[in-house]
C-alpha cells in the first residue's frame, strides 16, 4: 500500500474550504491525525522517513507540536534516538517540559504536513539557536510538490516526504471559495491552549 493509499483509506484527505496554518485557504486539507491513529500506518510512514535519514546519523528527532508529535515519536523510535517537540509560546516556537538540545547534536526535524513550511523553519531556527545541527526535514505530506525549501546556514536542508502533491491554495484576500460565499474552517491544531 502506498502512502497515498494509506491517506485515502484513513480518509485523511478532506475536501471543503480550509484555513491553513499559513493563513492561506485551500479546497483540500490533509488531516494526518486520521492516518497516524493507525499504528501500522504510522509505523510504515515514519519508517520511510527514518530510512531516508538514517545515513545522516541523527541523534534526536524534533517536531512542532501538535501535528508532528506522533511523527517525531515513531520516527525517533525507529531510529533509536530521543524524540522531542517544540511548542508555540508567546507567538514563537520554544522548548518546554524540560526538553534540551546539546551543542553539536545532530537533529532531524519532522512534521505531518507542510504547505509553506513556516512552523518547520521556526523549529530549524530553534535547533540552530541551541547550538545543535539540523540534518534534514522529513514530512508525511508535502503539499507544495517540492517547492518548499528549508534553509540552515545559507544552504537547503535535505527534504524527504512520504507523499508529495501539488495542492492548490489561495491568499486569503484572493480566495475564489470566499468569493462564492463559503467560509473557511480550521481543522488543525494551531491555537490550542
Amino acid at each position: 500500500m502506498t502512502p497515498l493509499d494509506m491517506l485515502l483509506e484513513s480518509r485523511a484527505l478532506l475536501e471543503g474550504h480550509f484555513l491553513l496554518t499559513s493563513g492561506r485557504h485551500s479546497p483540500n486539507y490533509f488531516q494526518c491525525a486520521l492516518v497516524l491513529q493507525h499504528p501500522v500506518y504510522a509505523r510504515t510512514l515514519c519508517g520511510l522517513l527514518a530510512e531516508s535519514f538514517r545515513a545522516l546519523e541523527p541523534q534526536s528527532v524534533i517536531a512542532p507540536a501538535v501535528g508532528g508529535i506522533v511523527v517525531a515519536v515513531e520516527t525517533g523510535r525507529q531510529l533509536g534516538v530521543p524524540a522531542r517537540f517544540a511548542e508555540r509560546q508567546d507567538g514563537r516556537m520554544t522548548l518546554r517540559r524540560g526538553f534540551q538540545l546539546e551543542p553539536g547534536e545532530r537533529v532531524l526535524v519532522v512534521e505531518d504536513v507542510v504547505t509553506t513550511g513556516g512552523s518547520v523553519q521556526e523549529v530549524i531556527d530553534l535547533v540552530a539557536a541551541a547550538g545543535a545541527v539540523p540534518v534534514g526535514v522529513g514530512v508525511i505530506v508535502d503539499r507544495s510538490a517540492g517547492r518548499t525549501c528549508f534553509i540552515h546556514q545559507g544552504r537547503a536542508l535535505h527534504l524527504a516526504a512520504c507523499h508529495t502533491q501539488d495542492v492548490v491554495s489561495y491568499a486569503a484576500d484572493d480566495c475564489p471559495l470566499c468569493r462564492m460565499g463559503s467560509a473557511p474552517v480550521k481543522p488543525g491544531s494551531r491555537g490550542l491552549a
